[in-house]
């Protein structure tokens, strides 16, 4: 019998999952319930490619840790095999706390509690499910395991993650330009004084690599069209809640009933053992099914939004270089609120001005050191020749006025 199980993946090919830990980590139910929520949340909407699952970047990101460990004991650097499976184990959950959409409701269902602190918490109840074996994975996850390289693996300017997505959701989108080279970019890492450095003929690819998330972040993640429709999402269940705590029923899955129902904060969710189990049974097809009964719903507001969610009716949406002044905003609740026949007081949710700030790189948080032969180590910023790293690390600011098309 092969000791490893092996998954077609798209992006890389043959996937091996060693029997053991990781494959246990794969078949526990957490894990599976990550199949059913979509990576890019929305994306779709823009790139209708775009229906991959965390499952898969997962999965993907698992690869491209054996392979990194691998080239990194090619290079003589001595990681024990329990440490190559704990970061690996590590990497398999990096989202295992995401919710449904992924980043989407992210502080809309419990707010002031993020899904990395739920990943944590799911992390600690599979340990317990799998024996405890996971405790140096959640050592190095937590980034308090002596081996600080580890941790960078699994989040940092290089991580895994990050190079998984990016080759995936520009595969899944079709956004070509967004492909980078990960092979390159895991051939040419080292570690020096257990910190993780790119070797100078990895220079190129790093380029490319910092100059792609750019352009993969606005002209996927931040994409107008994409956030439009995530607002209409958000607006929908704000709805939702307030028209439960006002009495009047919402029907809904039990799971989604319970953060719906329930004013779920981080105080209530830590003082409260069952709203997590809750928060497990959520996923996109929750909130799915809760808008086909939304769609028929007395309230004109939700209905609405629900119609426009399955419709693919997206709040139109202007991008502001400077902020919205009060006027347009006013102007624009007072249309809504006439033309729908609903109090000015609710037009809001129909509507949704937000700032959107990103920047790519950030030279003083987590800077990427490039080796040269002699040993000298220097800041890609004063490496590289033709990297603007001001453009990269400069804070882009853009304001998005979106509201309901009538």
């Amino acid at each position: 019998m092969n000791d490893f199980k092996v998954i077609n993946d798209p992006v890389f090919g043959f996937i091996k999952i060693p029997r053991g830990l990781l494959y246990d980590i794969v078949r526990h139910p957490l894990f599976q319930r990550l199949g059913r929520i979509n990576q890019l949340g929305l994306a779709y909407v823009v790139y209708p490619g775009a229906h991959h699952t965390r499952f898969q970047h997962s999965l993907g990101a698992f690869h491209l840790m054996s392979e990194a460990i691998l080239s990194l004991r090619q290079k003589g650097h001595f990681i024990f095999d329990s440490e190559e499976e704990a970061v690996e184990a590590a990497i398999l959950l990096h989202d295992i706390g995401h919710g449904p959409f992924s980043h989407v409701l992210e502080n809309i269902l419990i707010p002031g509690v993020s899904h990395e602190d739920i990943s944590l918490l799911m992390m600690e109840q599979i340990n317990r499910d799998l024996s405890q074996r996971l405790n140096l994975a959640i050592s190095i996850f937590k980034d308090q395991y002596h081996k600080r390289f580890l941790h960078q693996l699994i989040s940092s300017q290089l991580d895994m993650d990050r190079l998984d997505y990016l080759r995936r959701d520009s595969f899944f989108t079709g956004v070509t330009e967004g492909n980078i080279g990960s092979a390159r970019i895991i051939k040419m890492l080292n570690v020096v004084d257990d910190k993780l450095v790119v070797e100078q003929k990895g220079i190129y690819s790093l380029e490319n690599y910092l100059t792609t998330r750019r352009l993969m972040y606005w002209q996927v993640y931040l994409h107008k069209t994409a956030v439009a429709c995530e607002k209409v999402l958000v607006n929908m269940l704000l709805r939702a809640k307030e028209l439960a705590r006002k009495g009047q029923t919402v029907h809904a899955s039990p799971a989604l009933s319970y953060f719906i129902c329930n004013d779920v904060n981080a105080e209530w969710f830590e003082a409260h053992p069952e709203a997590l189990l809750m928060y497990e049974e959520l996923d996109d097809s929750d909130i799915w099914s809760a808008m086909k009964a939304w769609k028929h719903h007395p309230d004109r507001i939700l209905a609405t939004l629900a119609a426009d969610m399955l419709d693919r009716n997206i709040f139109k949406v202007e991008v502001h270089e400077n902020p919205v002044p009060q006027e347009r905003i006013d102007q624009l609740l007072d249309d809504i609120a006439a033309r729908m026949g609903i109090d000015r007081q609710d037009a809001h949710y129909l509507m949704s001005l937000n700032t959107i700030q990103k920047d790519m790189y950030s030279v003083d948080d987590d800077s990427i050191g490039i080796l040269y032969k002699d040993g000298t180590i220097k800041d890609i910023a004063e490496a590289s020749e033709i990297l603007n790293v001001q453009l990269l690390s400069r804070k882009v600011r853009k304001y998005y006025l979106c509201y309901q098309r009538l």
